[in-house]
């Protein structure tokens, strides 16, 4: 039996008509496909078709293209009053103008602010994430970056990537000092949203840890060094974050909560009801990697020179406060020992440094955050990817890969695109194009 296909436009004509003044915003969505069923229910109950508010708003901001829906937003029907069927733009980066989804369920992100990274990979990402870092010292006062140092200002750079990137991509950008005044941040990010529009809007809000307004300065100055430990701190710093996330989803701004880098954040930040939260990866792993090495010295030598190594190592990655120069090594051996066993390096669930993917995966499937999604973040080196790659394909998480937005420096991405044999098969090709033997 031959399969009879039916879209939005099969409606038209007869008794349902699409409303006056809306017949060009209307043909965008003809195309959807509906099926027989719906056809069978729509065509008996519908009498007008119409775009929605959202609908006419997308497509003039965005000045898309007769005929076209843009990229990042999802077609969907609902049904009015008065019988009207009534067609909607719903932001979703899972999906390329048109309403088509993008080729694969996990999404790709650029974490740069270089305008000249962002324009060869714009039609390949849904997001873009950076921080003050990444803004100034990776951009603007770099001069190999910043050729000719033609962007002066975070603001004229944020806004030539907003042009660059167009309608399809979130753009998560972070404000400077998250220990302002609440109505300073405020107007920052509605700097933000101006140039973005509200549909590509993110504001990153970091997790602050032990850091506040008023030990900040010891980050600046000095030896940088802070002088409370991670764990030792008072319950307002700790969640300082997560009620700046609160506030400004209040007032209508979707949050990356950032700076993840412990499984055990993820429950207390799903509490900020965030649109990202985020795995840091290669950071992680690597000191990870370098405690366990150590660690594993002391244990088959009983040398404390392996410990005092240890600590001078957690000072310096802030696992200890600067005030611990002299602390107990009994303590030191403690800290490394808790921290390679909770982070599993020496078995299957971590030895890739994926463990934190994995347990977010987990805790946001066991969420009721239907639209949070996890950026895979700080990824780099020859491993990193190719074991993120592999995660995305083991059969626990088949059913979570459309929550997965994997972010890095768009070099790094662009590399994972190549393979040694490409040159040897390309030295093939082109010899005997031309004609050589």
């Amino acid at each position: 039996m031959q399969i009879i296909n039916y879209n939005l436009g099969s409606l038209v004509g007869g008794d349902i008509q699409i409303a006056a003044g809306d017949e060009a915003y209307v043909r965008r969505a003809l195309h959807q496909k509906i099926s027989f069923e719906e056809y069978a229910f729509l065509i008996d109950t519908v009498k007008y078709i119409k775009a929605s508010d959202r609908f006419r708003d997308v497509i003039d901001l965005f000045k898309v293209k007769e005929n076209e829906t843009p990229a990042g937003f999802k077609i969907e029907y609902n049904m009015v009053k008065n019988q009207i069927l009534e067609i909607d733009l719903v932001r979703n980066i899972s999906y390329d103008k048109n309403g088509v989804k993008r080729p694969t369920k996990f999404i790709f992100s650029a974490d740069t602010a270089n305008p000249y990274e962002v324009e060869p990979i714009k039609n390949l990402i849904g997001n873009l994430t950076c921080n003050p870092g990444i803004i100034y010292d990776l951009f603007i006062n770099n001069p190999e970056a910043n050729v000719g140092k033609k962007f002066k200002t975070r603001n004229e750079v944020m806004q030539e990537i907003a042009n660059i990137l167009g309608p399809g991509c979130d753009i998560s950008v972070e404000v400077n000092d998250p220990f302002a005044d609440f109505g300073k941040i405020l107007e920052e990010a509605q700097e933000f949203r101006e140039m973005f529009s509200d549909y590509r809007m993110v504001i990153k809000v970091p997790h602050t840890g032990p850091v506040n307004g008023g030990n900040v300065g010891e980050l600046l100055e000095g030896n940088k060094r802070l002088s409370t430990r991670w764990n030792q701190a008072a319950t307002s710093d700790y969640l300082h974050g997560h009620n700046l996330a609160l506030k400004l989803k209040e007032h209508g701004f979707r949050v990356n909560y950032t700076l993840m880098f412990e499984p055990w954040q993820t429950g207390m930040a799903l509490q900020a009801k965030p649109y990202f939260i985020n795995s840091f990866v290669r950071q992680r792993f690597g000191v990870t990697t370098y405690i366990n090495g150590l660690l594993t010295a002391y244990q088959k030598t009983y040398d404390d020179r392996f410990l005092e190594d240890l600590r001078s190592f957690m000072i310096n990655w802030d696992f200890l406060s600067k005030n611990d120069q002299d602390a107990d090594l009994r303590l030191v051996e403690r800290v490394a020992r808790e921290t390679v066993e909770y982070r599993k390096i020496n078995e299957k669930e971590g030895f890739d440094g994926m463990d934190g993917v994995r347990h977010n995966l987990r805790m946001l499937r066991n969420s009721n955050l239907d639209d949070t999604r996890l950026i895979v973040c700080s990824i780099e080196g020859s491993r990193m990817y190719p074991e993120l790659d592999k995660l995305m394909t083991e059969p626990e998480f088949k059913d979570m890969t459309d929550r997965i937005v994997i972010t890095t420096e768009p070099s790094y991405l662009a590399q994972n695109t190549s393979a040694p044999q490409i040159i040897t098969y390309q030295r093939r090709f082109m010899n005997a194009a031309n004609g050589e033997k």
